[in-house]
Protein backbone atom coordinates (compact mmCIF):
# COMPACT_ATOMS: atom_id res chain seq x y z
CA UNK A 1 0.00 0.00 0.00
CA UNK A 2 1.57 3.20 -0.97
CA UNK A 3 1.88 6.03 1.43
CA UNK A 4 0.29 9.91 0.03
CA UNK A 5 2.50 12.46 0.85
CA UNK A 6 0.72 16.45 0.50
CA UNK A 7 3.71 18.66 -0.84
CA UNK A 8 3.26 22.40 -1.42
CA UNK A 9 5.05 24.27 -3.77
CA UNK A 10 5.55 27.54 -5.69
CA UNK A 11 6.31 27.77 -9.28
CA UNK A 12 9.43 29.70 -9.95
CA UNK A 13 12.06 31.49 -12.48
CA UNK A 14 14.51 29.06 -13.89
CA UNK A 15 18.68 30.22 -13.83
CA UNK A 16 21.15 29.61 -11.26
CA UNK A 17 21.31 32.76 -9.92
CA UNK A 18 17.61 32.56 -8.92
CA UNK A 19 18.07 28.79 -7.63
CA UNK A 20 20.46 30.42 -4.96
CA UNK A 21 18.43 33.53 -4.28
CA UNK A 22 15.66 30.76 -3.89
CA UNK A 23 17.89 28.55 -1.23
CA UNK A 24 19.45 31.80 0.41
CA UNK A 25 15.78 32.41 1.25
CA UNK A 26 15.09 28.97 3.05
CA UNK A 27 13.25 26.97 -0.17
CA UNK A 28 14.68 24.05 -1.98
CA UNK A 29 14.41 25.14 -5.83
CA UNK A 30 12.88 21.32 -7.92
CA UNK A 31 11.66 20.67 -10.91
CA UNK A 32 7.79 18.67 -11.98
CA UNK A 33 8.15 16.75 -15.33
CA UNK A 34 6.13 14.33 -17.16
CA UNK A 35 5.40 12.65 -20.28
CA UNK A 36 2.94 14.62 -22.04
CA UNK A 37 3.34 17.70 -19.44
CA UNK A 38 4.84 21.01 -19.86
CA UNK A 39 7.60 21.07 -16.75
CA UNK A 40 7.36 23.13 -14.21
CA UNK A 41 9.98 24.72 -12.08
CA UNK A 42 8.94 24.91 -8.09
CA UNK A 43 10.11 25.82 -5.03
CA UNK A 44 9.12 23.98 -1.62
CA UNK A 45 10.21 23.70 2.41
CA UNK A 46 12.86 21.92 3.47
CA UNK A 47 10.57 20.49 6.19
CA UNK A 48 7.59 19.51 3.56
CA UNK A 49 10.25 17.75 1.50
CA UNK A 50 11.46 15.62 4.52
CA UNK A 51 8.87 12.98 4.78
CA UNK A 52 9.57 12.14 0.59
CA UNK A 53 13.63 12.48 0.92
CA UNK A 54 14.34 11.02 4.34
CA UNK A 55 12.54 7.32 3.76
CA UNK A 56 13.48 4.00 2.49
CA UNK A 57 10.06 3.61 1.13
CA UNK A 58 8.22 4.75 -2.29
CA UNK A 59 5.64 7.29 -1.37
CA UNK A 60 3.10 8.71 -3.91
CA UNK A 61 3.25 12.75 -3.66
CA UNK A 62 0.42 15.01 -4.10
CA UNK A 63 1.71 18.26 -5.40
CA UNK A 64 -0.13 21.28 -5.32
CA UNK A 65 1.34 24.20 -7.16
CA UNK A 66 -0.14 27.20 -6.63
CA UNK A 67 -3.99 25.06 -6.93
CA UNK A 68 -3.16 22.72 -9.43
CA UNK A 69 -2.85 19.58 -8.30
CA UNK A 70 -0.09 16.98 -9.42
CA UNK A 71 0.20 12.88 -8.73
CA UNK A 72 4.14 12.45 -8.56
CA UNK A 73 6.83 10.58 -7.56
CA UNK A 74 10.40 11.48 -6.29
CA UNK A 75 12.91 10.79 -9.27
CA UNK A 76 16.36 12.33 -8.28
CA UNK A 77 17.34 14.59 -5.46
CA UNK A 78 21.09 16.45 -5.21
CA UNK A 79 22.38 17.22 -2.09
CA UNK A 80 25.52 19.87 -1.01
CA UNK A 81 28.80 17.79 -0.81
CA UNK A 82 29.85 19.48 2.25
CA UNK A 83 26.76 20.40 4.33
CA UNK A 84 24.71 17.16 2.78
CA UNK A 85 21.48 19.44 2.83
CA UNK A 86 19.18 19.17 0.02
CA UNK A 87 19.84 21.64 -2.71
CA UNK A 88 17.27 20.16 -5.93
CA UNK A 89 15.02 17.85 -6.53
CA UNK A 90 13.12 15.93 -9.59
CA UNK A 91 9.60 15.25 -9.54
CA UNK A 92 7.94 12.69 -12.00
CA UNK A 93 4.45 12.95 -12.88
CA UNK A 94 2.28 9.53 -12.54
CA UNK A 95 -0.51 9.62 -15.23
CA UNK A 96 -3.25 6.56 -15.82
CA UNK A 97 -2.63 4.17 -18.35
CA UNK A 98 1.20 4.88 -18.59
CA UNK A 99 3.67 3.05 -17.37
CA UNK A 100 6.46 3.72 -14.88
CA UNK A 101 9.79 2.83 -13.86
CA UNK A 102 10.97 3.35 -10.30
CA UNK A 103 13.48 2.13 -7.74
CA UNK A 104 11.66 -0.23 -4.42
CA UNK A 105 13.76 -0.47 -1.59
CA UNK A 106 13.28 -4.34 -0.41
CA UNK A 107 11.82 -5.42 2.45
CA UNK A 108 12.54 -8.91 4.37
CA UNK A 109 9.62 -9.94 6.76
CA UNK A 110 10.73 -12.64 9.50
CA UNK A 111 14.06 -13.71 10.92
CA UNK A 112 15.11 -17.31 8.41
CA UNK A 113 15.09 -20.52 10.83
CA UNK A 114 18.13 -21.29 9.02
CA UNK A 115 20.12 -17.94 10.83
CA UNK A 116 18.71 -19.17 14.32
CA UNK A 117 20.24 -22.65 13.17
CA UNK A 118 23.58 -20.86 12.83
CA UNK A 119 23.71 -20.47 9.24
CA UNK A 120 24.53 -16.42 7.51
CA UNK A 121 22.36 -14.42 5.99
CA UNK A 122 22.92 -13.23 2.38
CA UNK A 123 21.22 -10.42 0.71
CA UNK A 124 21.17 -10.35 -3.02
CA UNK A 125 20.76 -6.10 -3.50
CA UNK A 126 18.78 -3.67 -0.94
CA UNK A 127 16.76 -1.92 -4.19
CA UNK A 128 15.40 -3.19 -7.38
CA UNK A 129 14.14 -1.15 -10.50
CA UNK A 130 10.51 -2.38 -11.48
CA UNK A 131 8.07 -0.77 -14.33
CA UNK A 132 4.46 -1.17 -13.51
CA UNK A 133 1.33 1.16 -14.38
CA UNK A 134 0.90 2.97 -11.44
CA UNK A 135 -2.03 0.56 -9.94
CA UNK A 136 0.32 -1.76 -9.28
CA UNK A 137 2.90 0.62 -7.84
CA UNK A 138 4.18 -0.41 -4.20
CA UNK A 139 5.99 1.34 -1.31
CA UNK A 140 8.50 -1.58 -0.61
CA UNK A 141 9.16 -5.03 -2.24
CA UNK A 142 8.26 -7.88 0.67
CA UNK A 143 9.66 -10.53 1.33
CA UNK A 144 9.18 -13.21 3.74
CA UNK A 145 11.90 -14.90 5.21
CA UNK A 146 11.09 -16.87 8.19
CA UNK A 147 10.92 -20.48 6.86
CA UNK A 148 13.97 -20.05 5.16
CA UNK A 149 16.86 -22.15 6.05
CA UNK A 150 20.55 -23.62 5.40
CA UNK A 151 21.30 -23.72 2.21
CA UNK A 152 17.89 -22.11 0.61
CA UNK A 153 17.42 -18.90 -1.40
CA UNK A 154 14.92 -17.05 -2.75
CA UNK A 155 14.95 -15.47 -6.32
CA UNK A 156 13.53 -13.09 -8.03
CA UNK A 157 11.06 -15.72 -9.71
CA UNK A 158 9.85 -17.12 -6.18
CA UNK A 159 7.88 -14.03 -5.54
CA UNK A 160 4.65 -13.50 -6.83
CA UNK A 161 4.02 -9.62 -7.67
CA UNK A 162 1.12 -8.81 -9.88
CA UNK A 163 1.87 -6.10 -12.79
CA UNK A 164 5.47 -5.67 -12.01
CA UNK A 165 8.27 -6.15 -14.80
CA UNK A 166 11.38 -6.24 -13.44
CA UNK A 167 14.73 -4.60 -14.74
CA UNK A 168 17.41 -7.31 -13.37
CA UNK A 169 17.22 -10.64 -14.54
CA UNK A 170 14.66 -13.67 -12.48
CA UNK A 171 16.79 -15.64 -11.30
CA UNK A 172 18.78 -12.85 -9.78
CA UNK A 173 19.16 -13.64 -6.33
CA UNK A 174 17.30 -11.99 -3.47
CA UNK A 175 18.55 -13.73 -0.37
CA UNK A 176 20.17 -16.76 0.97
CA UNK A 177 21.13 -18.11 3.85
CA UNK A 178 24.88 -19.71 3.62
CA UNK A 179 26.83 -22.50 5.27
CA UNK A 180 29.51 -20.31 7.64
CA UNK A 181 33.08 -21.38 6.67
CA UNK A 182 35.56 -23.13 9.74
CA UNK A 183 34.25 -25.45 12.44
CA UNK A 184 31.32 -24.13 12.34
CA UNK A 185 30.27 -24.53 9.17
CA UNK A 186 31.57 -28.14 9.17
CA UNK A 187 29.06 -28.80 12.19
CA UNK A 188 26.43 -27.29 10.70
CA UNK A 189 26.75 -28.98 7.69
CA UNK A 190 26.87 -32.03 9.04
CA UNK A 191 23.76 -31.04 11.59
CA UNK A 192 22.09 -30.28 7.75
CA UNK A 193 23.02 -33.65 6.32
CA UNK A 194 21.15 -35.28 9.50
CA UNK A 195 18.16 -33.86 8.78
CA UNK A 196 17.84 -34.91 5.38
CA UNK A 197 17.85 -38.37 6.22
CA UNK A 198 15.69 -38.28 8.50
Amino acid sequence: MLQVVELKADKRNTGKQISKKIRKEGKIPGIFYAKGDDNISIAVSPLELRPIVYTKEVKLVNLDVEGTQKKCLLKDVKFHPVTDSIIHFDLLGVNEGQKITVEVPIEFIGQPVGVRKGGLFQQGFHKCKITCMPEYLISTIQVDISNLDVGQRIQLHDLSLEGIEFAVPMDSLVCAVNIPRGKAGESLRESVAAEKKK
